[in-house]
């Protein structure tokens, strides 16, 4: 009796989607709520479902109004999506190699959602689940949404039960996302990405290969074939990464057949003062048509610049770029790497503060 009861539970574990240690739970569309936060010219609509962001509307040098963030038409349509539009991506963003891992001599094995290598979090990592809303004020002063999410001990085969946090907040032509994760039992890595498609000229407006970026990366980490990185670290000066001066996108994509495209992650150069702490000014994109200026800046060491090279049915394929904040992809089997082990002690927090104007940078007035 006792081990029919057992296979019983068994097959119910398996019907309720428990594989390796990770649970599918069941879409429950009535609890996915969209939320707009608003200040000033600016609008901003953010929704539970993998804390994403799902629009941001501000005006062009004319003023006309246009949403630049590449999305779907509803929230409940997210819950389908193979791109990370505008996600909240983790525990760990991009590329974990061969999908396993060693900690403190113990090896981690994780779901393989990528080939053989774990991609932004695994299967269902943090952009395929319900995050709860801690606070929400829509106007006023401080506009600001705060979601939180409790992954478990064993989610998708990372170790440790994990709280994070984000928030957006909005002030005077900027936006703030603040992530934060604190380790509640086991160290654990965590490398947490805002997955956003930016196309400034307006979200239906094709391509952004007419735009013109800029990063403050003078070095790039070196990938393989399968996008996971050697652990070298390379110069971009001489080759088409290179963006320390402003240059148009579509200038020498051409150059890139391997990856189809930009998907590389550069080594942010330091601030003035060298510290985590320091936000320091990783990227700044300008959209001639439309006059609108981004600039982001980053207290994360690294900087994925991706311009939708696999983006191949979903909304939006024609005009989007990502810039990434991040650590480095795979930096838990690269010891040169910094580290992205968080602990009880050392709890994880990263920031974007992403600024916003049309008035032109000196650098890009030749454009």
């Amino acid at each position: 009796m006792t081990k029919i009861f057992m296979l019983l539970c068994l097959l119910f574990l398996v019907a309720s989607g428990f594989v390796n240690g990770s649970i599918k739970k069941e879409k429950n569309y009535d609890d996915i709520k969209l939320f707009e936060l608003k200040k000033g010219d600016l609008t901003l609509k953010v929704t539970n479902w993998g804390a994403t962001l799902v629009s941001l509307i501000l005006p062009d040098k004319n003023g006309k109004l246009g949403d630049i963030v590449l999305g779907y038409d509803t929230p409940t349509a997210y819950t389908n999506d193979s791109s990370y539009f505008g996600a909240t991506v983790g525990r760990v963003a991009n590329r974990i190699g061969g999908a396993q891992f060693t900690l403190n001599g113990i090896h981690y094995k994780l779901i393989a959602n990528e080939g053989n290598n774990t991609l932004h979090g695994g299967p269902r990592g943090f952009s395929d689940v319900l995050w709860k809303v801690e606070k929400y004020v829509r106007k006023g002063d401080r506009p600001l949404i705060k979601l939180s999410y409790h992954s478990f001990d064993g989610e998708e085969g990372f170790p440790g039960d994990l709280k994070v946090t984000v928030k957006y907040i909005l002030g005077k032509n900027s936006l703030t996302i603040v992530m934060q994760a604190k380790a509640l039992n086991k160290p654990t890595p965590v490398n947490l990405v805002n997955h956003a498609y930016w196309n400034l000229g307006n979200h239906n407006s094709g391509n952004i290969l007419h735009e013109v970026v800029q990063i403050f990366g003078s070095k790039n980490t070196v990938f393989d074939d399968n996008l996971i990185p050697t652990g070298k670290i390379s110069s971009v000066k001489g080759t088409p990464n290179d963006f320390l001066k402003p240059q148009i996108v579509g200038t020498r994509i051409n150059q890139l057949p391997k990856t189809n495209g930009y998907n590389v992650n550069y080594v942010l150069n330091k601030g003035k003062l060298g510290n985590k702490e320091e936000l320091k000014v990783a990227a700044i994109v300008f959209d001639k048509k439309s006059g609108r200026v981004m600039k982001l800046s980053t207290n994360a060491p690294g900087l994925q610049f991706y311009t939708a090279n696999f983006v191949k049915n979903d909304k939006g394929k024609d005009g989007a770029l990502c810039l990434e904040s991040q650590a480095f992809p795979d930096s838990v089997n690269h010891p040169n790497f910094p580290s992205t082990i968080v602990t009880k002690e050392k709890p994880y927090k990263h920031v974007m503060l992403l600024k916003f104007s049309t008035k032109v940078p000196h650098a890009f007035s030749k454009f």
